[in-house]
């Protein structure tokens, strides 16, 4: 058993900056507080160091472990994750492909005993991160493959503009890149009611910087994002190692599941699951993708 598998939660979180068993403290509710707002604002908010110093090395060593296990295949994709549609119009943002090439270790590939898969099902962990979200509760995905992921990008490679499928993700930096690497979004660049088409477009074609808002982050930071609504990427790695994050997505709804043809982008392979869910997904909008 190494190291991180013998030591309680509350020894690998810094508790005392980050109070999750006592949300009625004062501490723990100006950490909510916090995070609330900047979510309202920008619909991201990072919570620094929140993984103890001490534990951060044996955290890069177990995610460096785990990165062999990740599906890898560059693909050309849209922001939207969908197939080529000649009869969306020719300026639309949809047209516009980007080479993916970071890589996703799947849920099942990840051992339950792991540091990363304990913190997504911890329900202390979940309870605190509905409060920062302002919900009641939140929901692991159902997806056997997408709920825990430890996305990889190795030198040369990036994870291009998209937005996510579930509502709420969760981040944990685990091993920053040398250079290069960072995260850059785009706050609200859409609702549940709006794709607003033409700003995506100005992203996409270089003119839309003043859309765009950059976030250093380091080993051990945990992200909260609303990553549904904000257009988002990982640019290109440089050095001599890769990037890697663990990736917690959650749901408001109970039961989502990811779309066959996604999740075989993305892994590679379907389950059972996938395809009995096929054409019922839980789904909170229409939006394209």
């Amino acid at each position: 058993m190494s190291t991180v598998e013998a030591i309680a939660l509350d020894q690998v979180i810094d508790t005392a900056r980050y109070p999750l068993s006592e949300p009625e403290s004062a501490e723990g509710r100006a950490v909510v507080s916090r995070a609330r707002r900047e979510l309202l604002a920008s619909g991201c908010t990072v919570l620094p160091a929140f993984i103890r110093p001490a534990l951060r090395d044996d955290l890069e060593q177990e995610c460096s472990a785990l990165a062999p296990r990740a599906h890898f295949d560059v693909e050309t994709v849209n922001v939207y994750n969908t197939a080529p549609d000649p009869s969306l119009p020719a300026d639309h943002p949809g047209h516009r492909t980007f080479q993916r090439g970071n890589a996703f270790v799947a849920r099942d590939r990840i051992p339950a005993a792991s540091l990363i898969s304990r913190l997504y099902s911890h329900q202390v962990f979940q309870a605190f991160i509905a409060r920062c979200f302002g919900l009641p509760q939140l929901h692991e995905l159902a997806d056997p493959l997408s709920g825990l992921v430890l996305n990889v990008v190795e030198p040369g490679m990036e994870h291009p503009w998209h937005f996510d499928t579930n509502e709420f993700t969760v981040s944990m930096l685990t091993r920053q890149a040398q250079t290069g690497g960072i995260f850059e979004f785009c706050p609200h660049i859409r609702s549940a009611h709006d794709e607003r088409f033409d700003d995506v477009r100005d992203v996409l074609d270089g003119r839309g910087e003043r859309l765009v808002r950059r976030l250093p982050l380091r080993s051990g930071d945990v992200q909260l994002f609303k990553g549904r609504y904000a257009l988002h990427r990982v640019s290109p790695v440089g050095g001599d190692h890769p990037r890697h994050s663990a990736i917690f997505a959650y749901s408001e709804r109970p039961g989502v599941i990811g779309s066959v043809a996604r999740t075989r982008q993305l892994f590679g392979r379907v389950l059972p699951e996938h395809t009995a869910a096929e054409g019922r997904a839980v789904r909170g909008d229409r939006l394209l993708d």
